[in-house]
Formats: C-alpha cells, structure tokens, sequence
C-alpha cells in the first residue's frame, strides 16, 4: 500500500512538474514575442511597520566609521544579489528561491517606496544573481539557465516583460551536476561587453574524476560569453564557490571572492579575494582549500605549477560573498577605488565570525593595500546572527546599498561630512 502511494505521489509530482515546465516555455516564448500571458498579479512586499522598526533598532546596534550612517532601505524577502538600473529608476533583488524583486524609490527620498516581484509571469529557480549591461540590458542567472531582459527598468511596471533566452534551462551545467549545493550564481558584464558568470562546484572537496567534466564546463570557476550567450568558454579556473566578483575600473582586471573548505578547523584555511591579471589563470582549488593550506583529499597530489595565490587572506569561514569597487564620489578619498566586500557569516565554526562589511584598499599599481572591517555588528556578544550581509551595490549618489538574506532586508549606508 505504502508503495503504491509513493508511486502515485511521485506520478503526480513529476506530472504537476512537466506541466509547469511546458506553461513557462509558453510563456517565455510568449514574451520573447511580445505577446501577453494572462498573469495580472504581483506579490507586493508592504514597506514600514513592526518589522521596519525591529530591523531599524537593529541598525542602531551598526558600528560604522565616523561620519557613515546606516539606515533601513527596504524591506526585502530573501534579499541576496543585486543589480542597481543604469537609469537609476529601479533596483533588482535576487533570491536563492523563486523571485526576484523590483525596488523603487519613487520620490528619491533614498527609502524604497515600493517592492513587488519581477516577471511573476515566469518560474524561477534559484534567480541569484542579477547584473546590467551599460545599455540597460538585465540579465539573471539562475541554477541552471540565464535569461535577459533588454528594458527591464521600463517593462518592470507590469507583469510581462520582454524575455530572451541567453542560455537554455539545463544547459549552464550537465543536469547531471545540478545539485542544492553552491548553486547561487552571480553575474556581470566584463569591459570587454562579455558576460562573465561563476560556477560554484557542488561538493565541500570533488572527487578526482569529476575534475576533467567540471574543466571543460568551468564548474568550479568563471565563464564568459558574449551577450547573446555565443562563444561560451571557461576564462577561471581553480575555484570553490565564487559569489561574487567584479572589475576593477582602473584597469579592468577582474577580481572575486571565494569560500573556503569547510570541516578543517575554526582557523583554516583562509577566505579569499583574488585578482585575476589574465584569462585562463588557475586559483588552485581543489589542490588548495583556501590560502596555501592543502586540502586533506588532494594533500599528497603535485599543484599545478600555474597555480594563482590569493590576493587577500580573508577570516576562516566568514563566507565572503558579494563585492564591488567603489566609484562613488560620496565617501572620502580614502575608499575611492577600492573594494567592499560581505562577510555573510559563519555556519559550522565553533565561535561565529563575520557577518560584516568590509574594506580593501586597491594601490595605484593595483595591487591591494589594507583590508578592515567597515561595518559590523549583525553578530552580538551572544553569537546571534542580528542579520547576514550578502551583497554590495553602489546608488548613483555615491551610497552604498547592503542585502541581508536573515533580516529580508537592504540597507542604505551614506556619507555626510
């Protein structure tokens, strides 16, 4: 009996699946055509209230250097990656679960007036990792596939919009390597107009027979493409889990943070940044687990002679996630040029640390200079996480925004002298 439900609940749900699939590739061909689907509803995320007060009393507990002030943006469900529009008018918000989210601040007094879902016309999966073209174009990666939408800022005020596939769904990675593990991918355009994306490698260590697949596909790397998904190939190699990367603007280097091996002790190995000077460069996972500490499953194998070191050495499993360079004119000359970072926080240390922001300088030769905590205190005396920093992006004020995935939150830190 037990059987024959289990086999009547897995036909049904295979089932339900098939034909979800087949109404969302309706409906994104139906808007790549320009044509309508039917959905005429949005999830619209109420701003202000109890849940407002409670996170701004959390935000007073925020230590930040003198003349910075923090302050609620919006309230955002499961805020993680985000792509700020060139024109100014809209910000995007992804999720590692089904949406991603439209934040308006309509009468410019730097507080979002309004949130609501984007496309609720098309099912997501894992829509992480939104990020513009200079001309406008949005583009999203999610677990398995990248859609573009080439006016988001103008479509997003109704349900339809105008949806292109830049890569099929199942045809980022094998389907036979998708997996819950490492799957919030980011994006963004190179100065060369290519789009770059990270492929985070499902295990804490792979098997040395997974390495030859995970080469050729640049999972556990970053790949490039043009923007209409063309000429795909593998520009890093030797990572993680990347989530999150950016070019530096002095000289178009490309740099990216990475999380370390898990389950080797509080203190090791380090977090990373690294900076990338040439395609094809090799960051030394899975040989290394983060830093010059070897990793126990590959301890006796010889390390490409090709390997990259880290740039920076970042805390023992802070997890460091999104970053950008900063090229506002809002903060003092000091941080112009260089990077801020997230530290999402601890999960399986001893002692939690992370859950902040920080700062490295970047030289005039583009090498780094001092890293140092910008803005902390989502993780109390108790080791309670008050919050969890994912993302960074920059307002074309010159402010900064900071997404909290715990909070459901993004945060505005600003500049008066």
């Amino acid at each position: 009996m037990t059987k024959t439900i289990t086999a009547s609940l897995a036909l049904l749900v295979c089932t339900t699946a098939v034909a979800l699939g087949q109404s969302q590739s309706s409906n994104l061909e139906r808007l790549s055509n320009f044509k309508t689907t039917g959905t005429t509803e949005f999830t619209e995320i109420e701003q202000g209230g109890a849940k407002a007060e409670a996170i701004s009393r959390t935000l007073e507990k925020i230590k930040l250097p003198e003349g910075f002030k923090i302050s609620l943006y919006a309230i955002v469900p499961d805020a993680r990656h985000m792509a700020v529009g060139p024109q100014g008018v809209v910000t995007f918000v992804g999720t590692r679960k089904t949406k991603v989210w439209a934040v308006t601040d309509r009468d410019k007094d730097r507080v979002a007036d309004e949130v609501k879902d984007f496309a609720p016309s098309l099912a997501m999966v894992i829509p992480n990792g939104p990020c513009f073209s200079p001309e406008g174009v949005l583009y999203i990666v999610e677990q398995n596939r990248v859609l573009s939408y080439p006016a988001a800022e103008f479509f997003y005020e109704g349900p339809d919009v105008a949806a292109f596939e830049v890569v099929k769904e199942g045809e980022l990675i094998p389907t036979g390597e998708a997996s819950y593990n490492h799957t919030a991918r980011v994006c963004r355009i190179g100065p060369d107009g290519k789009l770059y994306i990270s492929l985070g490698q499902p295990f804490n260590v792979p098997a040395p027979d997974k390495l030859k697949l995970y080469k050729e596909h640049g999972i556990g790397g970053i790949i490039r493409m043009n923007q209409d998904g063309s000429d795909r190939e593998v520009y890093t190699y030797g990572i993680r889990n990347s989530v999150g990367h950016d070019f530096n603007p002095a000289n178009g280097e490309l740099w990216f943070t990475d999380n370390q091996v898990d389950g080797m002790g509080d203190t090791i190995p380090p977090g990373e940044i690294n900076r990338q000077t040439k395609p094809k460069q090799n960051f030394g996972f899975p040989w290394y687990g983060g830093g010059s500490v070897r990793t126990v499953e590959y301890k006796d194998q010889e390390v490409p002679a090709d390997v990259v070191m880290p740039a920076v050495e970042m805390d023992a499993h802070a997890a460091d996630l999104g970053m950008i360079f900063y090229t506002g004119r809002q903060f003092p000359e000091k941080y112009r040029g260089g990077i801020f970072s997230a530290q999402h926080g601890s999960w399986n240390r001893t002692t939690p640390v992370g859950a902040r922001v920080m700062f490295t300088a970047v030289n005039e030769d583009g090498a780094p200079g001092r890293t140092e905590v910008f803005a902390e205190g989502w993780l109390d005396e108790n080791g309670e996480y008050l919050g969890r920093p994912v993302d960074i992006a920059q307002l074309r004020d010159g402010s900064l925004l900071v997404s909290d995935d715990l909070a459901g939150a993004i945060y505005r830190i600003s500049y008066e002298q």
